[in-house]
């Protein structure tokens, strides 16, 4: 073994120490070792323990530490240490700029355990609440996440978004009479983007191809048949495929379904249109209904396109409200006036959910009963002078370990509706996970189940669940799910839309926005939920405000019997 190695191992020893609290000496003993052997000009390796106990800054104790290192590949200090850590606050020591002291403050103040919550609470403008923390050290911390992110080849849709129609306008400039589009994962609107397609058709393919290669728009660029391929500014992989022009349709229907719903429509066609001049063309060819970009997935809309019957996908316009948002009350940035009147004057909507945190999200500021009552009361007293705006008393509730909510039912009779959510003890397996939630959707107070896997896409796995027991929970209990239109959630996938759809589930489109700006990622919320097949009339926050009114007095009115 090398000295670096042991250098990085004894270095982590004495932060996982720190983060723990241990003897102070200690710490800085192990600590200054691990410099020292980094900066040894020998190896470490082959040197007895009389050796290694007599180098300037290792010493006896740590020289066993070495030698037990070299000995059995670990130190049991070490692994005694590590068992006691979870796994993700060990990944968090890694991030540049905050040490052990800071990720003691993460973990046991704010109930962070690994690097996803950790970019969601930076997101969310949560660490600034922390002590030692300010907005400039939060945003260090979440700019050097997204670049481990973007390191690793992926990105989220909601961040590559811009760049990416940045570099469409910026082709369009350059070929001002080709015809350009994107295809692939982007125009399919899927949560995570591996590569950005493009497909450039022109009327002299060879001009096309030799400008691109000189351009400046891509880096590292390479060429492959007609295919041109580099990245851009922060390593996001983009292939542009250069046709004639009169090939344009046909490549971009053929790079824009994934290969089985590509297979499943040329399965249809007798003979192939050789220069169709839409994509409406090869659809009709095959029989079917124009199919849109965002349900070419798989063959699970081929049959409803052959019957005609493919969904009214649900557009920005028909939303009228919007739940799931959070406050100053708790962890939010703006109070709730404050968020309604953005959403009233601003984005033009009929009313506005608030659904704080309940007293089990302490890392939150979760609302106490007393504060609960408190935060109802200024609710009723700005329905009375919001004209043409009205704010429903919610609450996002914990659901306990246990499957329970987090209040007794005499306060839980108290609001218009409650999104029940897990927010603590994640690591379960498949059968307690899904038992946990059915617990929780089978109470009658429970309107919404919230992000319903607690995923953070490219972070943190969901916990596992049943699906379709969960969602015929669901059908049986007339609850409603939530489509978390964070982008880093994303939760209900869109995968299960269909099968949530036809089992007569209503889906809700909430932004779980904690800040004004947070209600745009409805944006992100539609573009999923028509991945996924959905339509006004089973949208939830589609409902006008007479509409939805009537849908919670009706709930609340069986509970009450």
């Amino acid at each position: 073994m090398e000295n670096k190695p042991i250098a990085r191992k004894l270095r982590l020893l004495s932060q996982l120490m720190e983060l723990h609290e241990e003897n102070p000496f200690k710490i800085k003993s192990i600590a200054n070792a691990a410099f020292k052997v980094d900066k040894l000009p020998f190896p470490v390796a082959g040197k007895s323990f009389a050796e290694l106990e007599k180098v300037d800054g290792i010493g006896k104790s740590t020289a066993g530490k070495i030698i037990e290192l070299l000995e059995k590949g670990t130190m049991t200090e070490l692994d005694d240490m590590l068992a006691k850590t979870p796994e993700g606050i060990v990944e968090m020591m890694g991030i540049k700029g905050i040490g052990p002291k800071k990720v003691a403050t993460i973990w046991k103040e704010l109930g962070i355990e690994n690097i996803g919550e950790l970019f969601y609470a930076c997101n969310e403008n949560r660490l600034v609440e922390a002590k030692g923390f300010g907005l400039k050290t939060q945003e260090d911390i979440r700019k050097v996440i997204e670049f481990n992110m973007a390191s690793h080849g992926k990105f989220l849709y909601a961040k590559v978004e811009q760049e990416a129609k940045d570099l469409l306008e910026q082709l369009k400039g350059v070929f001002p009479d080709a015809l350009i589009e994107f295809a692939g994962e982007f125009r399919r609107y899927c949560e995570i983007i591996n590569k950005l397609v493009i497909v450039l058709g022109s009327r002299d393919q060879e001009i096309a191809f030799n400008t691109l290669q000189h351009s400046e728009l891509l880096q590292e660029i390479k060429t492959e048949g007609n295919h041109i391929t580099g990245h851009i500014e922060h390593g996001l992989k983009v292939e542009l495929i250069c046709v004639e022009k009169r090939y344009f349709y046909s490549a971009l229907f053929e790079f824009t379904g994934d290969d089985e719903h590509v297979q499943a429509v040329l399965s249809r066609t007798a003979d192939l249109i050789d220069q169709p001049t839409s994509e409406d063309l090869i659809y009709t060819k095959a029989g079917l209904e124009y199919v849109f970009p965002e349900l070419r997935e798989g063959d699970t809309f081929i049959e409803k396109a052959a019957k005609k019957t493919l969904p009214h996908l649900i557009n920005h316009a028909d939303l009228k409200g919007t739940l799931h948002n959070h406050s100053t009350w708790s962890d939010g940035i703006n109070t709730v006036e404050e968020m309604a009147l953005y959403c009233r004057d601003e984005l033009k909507l009929e009313y506005l959910g608030m659904c704080d945190h309940s007293k089990s999200a302490f890392y939150a500021k979760g609302l106490s009963t007393e504060r609960v009552l408190q935060q109802q009361e200024e609710i009723d007293h700005l329905n009375k002078k919001l004209n043409g705006f009205h704010i429903f008393k919610g609450i996002e509730s914990d659901i306990l370990y246990d499957g329970s909510l987090d209040y007794p039912d005499e306060i839980l009779a108290k609001f218009d509706f409650i999104v029940a959510s897990v927010h603590s003890i994640l690591k379960m397996d498949e059968e307690k996970a899904t038992s946990r939630l059915i617990k929780a959707i089978e109470n009658p107070y429970t309107t919404i189940l919230g992000h319903p896997t607690g995923r953070l896409l490219l972070s943190r796995k969901g916990y596992p669940i049943d699906y379709k027991k969960v969602i015929d929970a669901c059908a049986a209990n007339n609850v409603v799910i939530e489509i978390n239109a964070n982008p880093l959630r994303l939760d209900l996938d869109w995968r299960w839309h269909q099968y949530a759809l036809e089992k007569g589930v209503w889906l809700s489109i909430n932004p779980d926005a904690h800040r004004k700006e947070g209600f745009l990622d409805m944006y992100y919320g539609l573009l999923v939920a028509r991945k996924g097949g959905l339509y006004k009339e089973r949208c939830l926050n589609a409902l006008s405000l007479q509409e939805i009114g009537g849908f919670f007095g009706r709930k609340n009115s069986v509970i009450k019997g």
